[in-house]
């Protein structure tokens, strides 16, 4: 058995997320305590009672995934999981990046916490309220979907954000670019082509500025090389040395989320089972769709714990 641990982005949020393992385990709550302190706000409030619009900001969002993901991950460590021995890789869907490196030991929650809020509002305010959009292009393969936003850019911006599996396809950039991009993947054969609930266009060039921030605090960050090694989402490939950890977060802010890629590559590698740490079964369920003989399995409660320890020591 060869495991991968990946790590969930932004979209999985729901209130109430956590909670259950806060009030069952002291190594929980501690990481939603140093949460609270890293950021001098109860997040954890938002997260566990809302309102929703509030935990669905992206400067609230990006650090509260981390935190579910890294109280998973201490619960699981607290029941004798030892990453370094049980798992061959981490990877993480955009923000999900952060709670990789921080699961691996690249850096403490802390920091995780306190870069993820820089880098949710600097995505934020990148681009102004009303200017940017993204939209979901499903049942066009990746190049196709590339195609498509190279055409409906023209002067605007208009990229691949996300490839995240076969027929999913995330396109970012000026609202007037990917309103045509939407018209264009339906004439073009399109199942769905829609505009996502997003409040920013992530993961284009128009995240330059925010590049630029992330880019200043990563070089002020303590970051060690992961103990585990991280697909990264701009490579779809392995890296392991702190130096390009931080390169490599940067170009994230504006690069394509390679998922598709990442978890082809990791099949490549007789991996056979993803485990998905944190909220939600976002990544679990596009396991099967993106490389059929990979086992995609979720860990959000006490007893996904239990069961996923029971795997580790059968």
């Amino acid at each position: 058995m060869s495991i991968a641990f990946t790590f969930p982005g932004q979209g999985s949020q729901a209130v109430g997320m956590g909670k259950a393992l806060a009030d069952e385990f002291a190594e929980a709550r501690t990481v939603f305590e140093e949460v609270d302190d890293a950021l001098g706000q109860k997040l954890s409030d938002i997260m566990w009672n809302g309102p929703e619009d509030q935990l669905t900001l992206t400067a609230n969002a990006q650090p509260a995934l981390m935190a579910v993901s890294l109280a998973t991950m201490r619960v699981l460590e607290a029941k004798g999981l030892d990453l370094k021995s049980s798992v061959s890789y981490v990877a993480g869907h955009s923000l999900g990046e952060y709670s990789a490196l921080a699961a691996a030991g690249s850096f403490d929650v802390a920091t995780a916490a306190k870069l993820l809020r820089v880098r949710g509002e600097a995505m934020q305010a990148a681009v102004p309220v009303g200017q940017g959009a993204m939209a979901a292009l499903l049942g066009l393969d990746f190049e196709a979907a590339m195609e498509i936003a190279k055409e409906a850019a023209g002067d605007d911006v208009c990229q691949a954000a996300n490839d995240n599996a076969p027929g999913q396809v995330v396109v970012s950039g000026h609202v007037a670019a990917v309103e045509r991009a939407i018209e264009l993947a339906k004439a073009k054969g399109a199942r769905r082509a829609l505009l996502l609930p997003v409040s920013a266009p992530f993961h284009c060039s128009l995240m330059g500025p925010a590049a630029d921030t992330m880019a200043a605090a990563l070089a002020e960050a303590d970051i060690k090389d992961p103990r585990v090694p991280l697909v990264a989402n701009v490579l779809a490939r392995p890296i392991t040395a702190a130096a390009e950890v931080r390169q490599r977060l940067v170009e994230q802010v504006t690069g394509t989320v390679r998922w598709r890629e990442s978890v082809i590559w990791l099949s490549e590698q007789d991996v056979d089972t993803l485990v998905e740490v944190g909220t939600g079964k976002v990544l679990s369920g596009m396991v099967k769709r993106i490389a059929p003989g990979v086992k995609g399995q979720a860990v959000n409660t006490a007893e996904d714990i239990d069961a996923l320890i029971a795997t580790l020591n059968a």
